[in-house]
C-alpha cells in the first residue's frame, strides 16, 4: 500500500476549480461578518525554485517587480474594504508565497503598513510570516517584531549538505543554523522550523542528525513534511519522481516522530509536532473549525467564504504563474470571481470531516450532529471500516480520532474522503496537463 497519496491541508484541492461567471465576492463576504476570521497576503517570488516545489511561486523576479506587484495591493484593500461587513475584525494575518522575506526591508515594511492602514486588524491580531535561512537577516527579523510578528516558519529541509543539495535548496547548514539561532532569539510567540523526509539515501541516522540539531534550538514547533515529486517539478523533469519509497518513507517518518515525542514535543497530526508548555500544548486543544472565513490578498492565494473557494487559476510553471501576476497587475474590478468553486451540502460535510479528522483531538460526533443534523458514521460509513482496522478509535468524550497507525496514514486516508464529483474534476485537470498523479489511483469512487 502506498501510504503517501496526498497531503490533504484543504478541500477541495483547487484542481476542482473551474472558470466563474457572474459571481461577486460582494455577495459572500457576509461569511466574514465579526471576528475568528483570517486574512492571506500571497507574495508569489523566490530567488530560486526548489526541486520539489509545485506552490504558486516564480523565481527571478527583481526588486522592480516585486514593486509594481505591491503597487496594486492598495487598489485591492480598497474595493474589498468596500464591501466588508462593517462588524468585520480580522483575528488572524498570514504572509506566505513564496518566500515572502526575498522583499527587501523597506518592501517589506510599506507591505505591513498598507495592511494595517486598509484592513481591519484585531488590536491584538496572531500575525504569520514564512521565509527561508538565506533571506532572514537580523534586520528583517526585527522589522517582524516591530510589526508584531507571532509566529515565523522557516523551512530548513535537511542540516545535511548532500540532501540540501538533491533537494534543489541554495542555502547550507551554517546559514540554517544562523537564521533558526536568530529567528528563536527574537522573542517571537512562536517559531516553527520545517524538514522534509523521504529522500531516496536519506537514513534514520541522516534525519535524526538534522532534527537533534534542530532541537538544541528548542523551537516552538517541527513539522515533518514526506517529499513529495509532483507533475512539473524540477525533481520530475530530472527523472528523480520514480526512486521515492513509500515503505522507506514511512520507517523514516516514525523514527522522526518517535525521537521528537521523546524530546518534549506533542504530535497534533500527521505533520506538527508542538512543544509541551506546561500542561497544555498549543493548538491540541478542541477547535471547531470548518466555517470561519478568510480573504486572500494578492495572487496566488485562496479566499474562502462560506460556499465559494476561489483563487486564481492553479498553474504550476513559471510562464504560467507569471502570465497570472500580470493578469492581477492589469485588473480593474478584484470582486469579480473568475475562478473558484460553489461547494454543494455534500462538500462543507466532506471539508468538515477532513480537517476534523486528520488533526487531534479529532472529529465530536456531537458537533457534527448539531452542525449537520445527522450521525456522523451514518453520513460517512467508511469511518466504521477505519475503527475495524485500528485506524480510528472513539474517545471518552465521543470524539472519533486517528490512532498512532492511523496518524501516520493521514495521507492515505484523507484521499479516501474526496467526492466523487471533486475526484472526476481532478482527474480532469490533471488529463489535460499530461499526467494522472498518485493520488488518483485507489481512491473509492463509492465511499
Amino acid at each position: 500500500m502506498n501510504r503517501y497519496i496526498q497531503y490533504m491541508y484543504s478541500y477541495p484541492h483547487k484542481t476542482a476549480y473551474r472558470p466563474l461567471q457572474n459571481v461577486n465576492l460582494g455577495d459572500y463576504m457576509g461569511n466574514l461578518e465579526g471576528e475568528g476570521h483570517g486574512l492571506y497576503l500571497h507574495l508569489p517570488f523566490c530567488e530560486s525554485k526548489c526541486g520539489y516545489c509545485n506552490l504558486f511561486s516564480a523565481a527571478g523576479c527583481g526588486k522592480a517587480y516585486m514593486d509594481a506587484y505591491l503597487d496594486v495591493l492598495p487598489r485591492q484593500m480598497k474595493q474589498f474594504r468596500e464591501i466588508l461587513p462593517g462588524s468585520t475584525v480580522f483575528g488572524s494575518f498570514t504572509v506566505g508565497g513564496g518566500t515572502p522575506l526575498l522583499l527587501d526591508a523597506k518592501q517589506l515594511e510599506r507591505m505591513f503598513l498598507a495592511v494595517r492602514q486598509d484592513m481591519p486588524l484585531k488590536d491584538n491580531c496572531d500575525i504569520v510570516i514564512e521565509t527561508a535561512p538565506k533571506q532572514t537577516d537580523e534586520e528583517k527579523a526585527r522589522l517582524l517584531k516591530e510589526h508584531g510578528v507571532t509566529r515565523v516558519s522557516m523551512g530548513i529541509q535537511s542540516f545535511v549538505e548532500e540532501e540540501l543539495a538533491w533537494l534543489g535548496r541554495y542555502h547550507d547548514g551554517r546559514q540554517a543554523q544562523k537564521a533558526a539561532e536568530l529567528l528563536t532569539g527574537m522573542g517571537y510567540a512562536c517559531v516553527n522550523l520545517d524538514f522534509i523526509y523521504g529522500l531516496p539515501g536519506q537514513t534514520a541516522e541522516s534525519l535524526l542528525y538534522s532534527l537533534r540539531r534542530a532541537v538544541s534550538l528548542s523551537p516552538d514547533e517541527i513539522f515533518l513534511y514526506p517529499l513529495y515529486i509532483k507533475h512539473g517539478v524540477r525533481l520530475e523533469k530530472d527523472g528523480k519522481a520514480a526512486v521515492l519509497d513509500s515503505d522507506h518513507t514511512g520507517r523514516l517518518y516514525q523514527s522522526g516522530a518517535a525521537y521528537l515525542k521523546e524530546q518534549g514535543y506533542d504530535q497534533v497530526s500527521m505533520r506538527r509536532f508542538v512543544k509541551k508548555k506546561g500542561s497544555v500544548c498549543p493548538g491540541r486543544e478542541y477547535q471547531d473549525c470548518g466555517f470561519t472565513g478568510s480573504l486572500a490578498l494578492g495572487c496566488g492565494g485562496r479566499s474562502y467564504l462560506g460556499r465559494l473557494h476561489t483563487c486564481a487559476s492553479y498553474r504550476t510553471t513559471r510562464q504560467g504563474i507569471l502570465q497570472e501576476i500580470e493578469e492581477f497587475r492589469e485588473r480593474e474590478d478584484f470582486c469579480s470571481v473568475t475562478n473558484g468553486i460553489l461547494l454543494s451540502d455534500e462538500e462543507i460535510r466532506r471539508r468538515y470531516v477532513i480537517k476534523h479528522l486528520l488533526i487531534y483531538p479529532g472529529i465530536s460526533k456531537a458537533a457534527y450532529r448539531d452542525h449537520f443534523g445527522a450521525e456522523l458514521t451514518e453520513a460517512f460509513p467508511i469511518l466504521l471500516e477505519w475503527i475495524r482496522q485500528g485506524w480510528l478509535e472513539e474517545t471518552s468524550d465521543s470524539f472519533l480520532r486517528l490512532t498512532e497507525e492511523g496518524l501516520s496514514l493521514s495521507d492515505y486516508i484523507g484521499p479516501q474522503l474526496i467526492s466523487e464529483d471533486v475526484r472526476r474534476k481532478m482527474l480532469e485537470w490533471e488529463r489535460s496537463n499530461g499526467r494522472e498523479d498518485d493520488f488518483l489511483q485507489g481512491i473509492s469512487e463509492k465511499l
